[in-house]
C-alpha cells in the first residue's frame, strides 16, 4: 500500500485472502497481494463457539443449496503496518479464524495463517479445539458411509475423494466473500471499526435479522420486497430493537422456563426460523399452516361465511424465513402498541383500564425497577392475547382478558411490593420460581392452558395475597377513604383482596 493512500476497499474471494494471500479486486486500483495477515497484540481472545462456528457453516450450506453466485459474509477491517508489512487484523478477526478451522478441516492446507502464533490465551485455545472438532463432525456426517467405512482408511483422503466435501469447500473458496477495508493509520482503523460498530448506536440483532430474512426472499417480486422493507424502515428503529430483546426474545426463553439476559448477534437464530428448503416433519407442519393460513384468508371464505381470518402466527412458534418473518414482526408490533395504549377508544384489548392507568402515571414509569415490572406486565398480556384473543375480539373476550389483566397486575406487582431495590437478577429469579410470594413462571402457565378460563382457574389457585410484614413500599395512602388511592398501585392489591393488613 503506497504512503499516501491512507483507505482501500476491496472484495475478497475466501480462497484469494487465505490460500493466495490476494484481493483481486480493490476499488480505483490494482490487484493486492502479499496479503499476510495478523492478530495483533490489542485483539480480544477467539470468542466463538461451537454453535457459532456449526451456526456460519449451516448459513454457507444454505446459501450453496440455494445456488447463489455470490454469499457475503461480512466485513474484515485491515490496518496496514508499513514497519512490519504486515495486515494487522482489526475487525474480523472471530470470522477469520474460524474459515481457516474449516478449510483444514475441508483438506485446504495451503494457509499462510495457520503459521502464525496466535495469543497465548485459554478461552482461545479452547476455542479453537472445540470448533475444529465440531467442523470434522459435521463433515463426517456429509461423507458417504461406503466411503468412511470400506473403501478409505485415512480420514483426510476419505475427505478429499468425497465430492460433498470438495464442492463445499470450492464454494467457501470461490464463491463465499468479504468486503475488505484497509487503511495504514491506525487511528482511522480504530474509527472506521467504531463507525461500524457504534455510529452513535449499537449494531442491533434486528438488523441482522433483517438481512437475513431479505436474503431468504429469492422469488419475491420486487415491488413487494421494496413494500416490505419500507414498512419495516418505516419503524422506529429503537422500538424495533425493543420489540425484539426486551419481548419476542424474552417470552421465547421464559416458556421454556429458560432466564433471559441479552439478545445478540450469537442467539438471533431464535429468530431465523425454518427456510424454504427445510423438509422435516416439524418444518413441514408448519409451512404447512402458515401456508394455509395465508391461503385461506386471501380468498372469500372469511367473508362469505363470516368467521374471522385465521392467524398464522403463534409468538413462541417457529417462524418461516423470508416474507412470513417481516409479517410476525409487524404482527406483534401492532399488538404490543395496541396493548401498551390505554386509550379510551382506541385499540381492541386494553382501553381505559383503572390498573394501566394508574401504572402509566410518570411516577411508575421512572426507575430500572418500575421499568422491569411494566415490560413483565405488558409481555404477559401479550402472550395471552396472541393464545387467546382474535384479531377482533368479542365483548366476552374482553371482559375474559380483563379478569386475566387483574391476575397478571397482581403476580408482577407483587415483585416490585416485596423488593425496595429491584434489577433483573431478581426478577428472573422470581419468574423462574425462586423468589418471594407468589414466585412462578406465569409466561409458561399461559402457554400450556388450553383456555383462558382454564388459565384463571389455576392462577386463582396459585396467587395468593401479600401480608403488610412482606411489602416495602409505602402502605399509608391506601385507605380507602383517601381521594388520592388511585395514585398507589397498592389499591388494587386491597381492592381485588390480596392484601391482607
Amino acid at each position: 500500500m503506497a504512503n499516501n493512500i491512507n483507505l482501500q476497499l476491496g472484495i475478497a474471494k475466501i480462497g484469494e485472502l487465505l490460500i493466495k494471500n490476494e484481493i483481486s479486486r480493490v476499488r480505483g486500483g490494482e490487484a493486492l497481494k502479499g496479503i499476510n495477515l495478523k492478530i495483533p497484540n490489542y485483539q480480544r481472545p477467539y470468542k466463538w463457539t461451537a454453535k457459532n462456528a456449526i451456526q456460519l457453516l449451516d448459513d454457507i450450506i444454505d446459501a450453496k443449496n440455494s445456488n447463489k453466485e455470490v454469499y457475503r459474509v461480512g466485513t474484515l477491517i485491515l490496518h496496514y503496518n508499513e514497519n512490519d508489512r504486515c495486515y494487522n487484523i482489526v475487525d474480523g478477526q472471530q470470522r477469520i479464524m474460524t474459515f481457516v478451522l474449516l478449510l483444514t478441516t475441508l483438506c485446504e492446507n495451503h494457509i499462510d495463517f495457520l503459521k502464525e502464533k496466535l495469543p497465548d490465551n485459554p478461552s482461545t485455545r479452547e476455542n479453537i479445539a472445540n470448533n475444529f472438532r465440531a467442523f470434522e463432525r459435521r463433515c463426517d456426517a456429509m461423507v458417504d458411509e461406503h466411503t468412511r467405512t470400506n473403501i478409505f482408511k485415512d480420514h483426510q483422503e476419505a475427505l478429499r475423494k468425497d465430492r460433498a466435501i470438495t464442492e463445499l469447500r470450492d464454494f467457501v473458496e470461490q464463491q463465499c466473500e468479504l468486503i475488505v477495508v484497509i487503511t495504514n493509520n491506525i487511528s482511522e482503523a480504530f474509527q472506521f471499526f467504531d463507525s461500524q460498530n457504534a455510529r452513535g448506536k449499537k449494531l442491533y440483532p434486528h438488523d441482522l435479522l433483517k438481512a437475513y430474512h431479505l436474503r431468504e426472499m429469492d422469488g419475491i417480486e420486487e415491488t413487494e420486497t421494496e413494500r416490505i422493507v419500507k414498512r419495516w424502515e418505516n419503524i422506529d428503529q429503537k422500538d424495533l430493537a425493543s420489540l425484539f430483546a426486551e419481548y419476542l426474545y424474552r417470552v421465547r426463553e421464559w416458556v421454556h422456563g429458560n432466564k433471559a439476559w441479552g439478545l445478540n448477534e450469537h442467539n438471533i437464530d431464535k429468530f431465523k426460523g425454518i427456510s424454504r428448503h427445510d423438509n422435516l416433519p416439524y418444518a413441514q407442519f408448519y409451512k404447512g399452516a402458515y401456508a394455509y393460513a395465508e391461503m385461506l384468508n386471501q380468498s372469500a371464505m372469511p367473508f362469505v361465511s363470516g368467521m374471522r381470518e385465521l392467524n398464522p402466527f403463534q409468538i413462541d412458534a417457529p417462524i418461516i424465513s423470508g416474507k412470513p418473518f417481516f409479517d410476525y414482526t409487524n404482527h406483534y408490533f401492532n399488538i404490543l402498541k395496541d396493548i401498551q395504549n390505554n386509550d379510551k377508544y382506541m385499540g381492541y384489548f386494553i382501553n381505559g383500564n383503572k390498573i394501566v392507568e394508574t401504572r402509566d402515571l410518570r411516577k411508575y414509569k421512572n426507575g430500572i425497577g418500575n421499568r422491569i415490572i411494566r415490560n413483565l406486565f405488558d409481555l404477559a398480556a401479550l402472550l395471552y392475547v396472541d393464545r387467546f384473543c382474535p384479531d377482533k375480539p368479542t365483548r366476552l373476550d374482553i371482559d375474559i382478558f380483563e379478569q386475566f389483566v387483574v391476575m397478571d397486575f397482581i403476580w408482577a406487582y407483587s415483585l416490585r411490593a416485596q423488593y425496595s431495590n429491584l434489577g433483573w437478577l431478581s426478577a428472573q429469579n422470581y419468574i423462574m420460581g425462586n423468589g418471594r410470594i407468589n414466585s412462578f413462571n406465569l409466561y409458561k402457565c399461559i402457554a400450556e392452558a388450553s383456555s383462558p378460563t382454564i388459565l384463571l382457574s389455576e392462577l386463582a389457585g396459585r396467587i395468593h395475597p401479600l401480608t403488610k410484614a412482606v411489602v416495602k413500599a409505602n402502605t399509608e395512602d391506601i385507605d380507602e377513604n383517601d381521594k388520592n388511592i388511585y395514585q398507589n398501585y397498592l389499591h388494587y392489591f386491597v381492592e381485588y383482596k390480596f392484601y391482607i393488613k
